[in-house]
């Protein structure tokens, strides 16, 4: 068995096991964020920040609310995707339903309300992480010139 210079095998298997645990760990906390802050689109259980929200945000939350069903919508699609990450199912989808929400985030933090950036700037960066880490699941959604299976 082959090691690095200078590095016992037992040190290499705890690096490499190390590795192997950061998309878990990554996977389960976005996924507790999108389960929490999902379920609270919907039950409005957590306190709402002390800061003022620019008028821009003001008016982006309010539209959502006025709709009627926005709020139930995306905080449903949250919670969900956010339950199939803890879960370990679904993995891939849940990333692909929770890319545009993510995308949206950044966004309402980046144009409506800057102090939201600490937060969305990880949150995009994990997504970003876990996209690349399943992109093996992803590659036939990419193909260029795909055809209708015949029966």
């Amino acid at each position: 068995m082959t090691t690095a210079i200078g590095a016992k095998p037992a040190e290499r298997q705890t690096s490499r096991s190390f590795a192997a645990f950061v998309p878990i760990v990554l996977r389960v906390l976005i996924g507790i964020l999108f389960v929490v802050m999902g379920l609270n689109l919907i039950f409005n259980f957590l306190p709402q920040p002390k800061g003022p929200m620019s008028p821009g945000a003001v008016a982006f939350g309010t539209g959502l609310a006025a709709s009627g069903y926005m709020p139930v919508l995306l905080g449903g699609t949250q919670a969900i995707a956010g339950a199939l990450l803890l879960l370990n199912r679904f993995v891939p989808l849940a990333l692909v339903v929770l890319a545009p929400i993510v995308v949206n985030i950044v966004f309402f933090h980046a144009f409506l309300q800057q102090s939201g950036l600490v937060i969305a700037i990880p949150v995009a960066a994990i997504e970003i992480y876990l996209a690349w880490v399943y992109r093996e699941y992803f590659r036939s959604v990419l193909t260029m010139h795909a055809r209708p299976f015949s029966r």
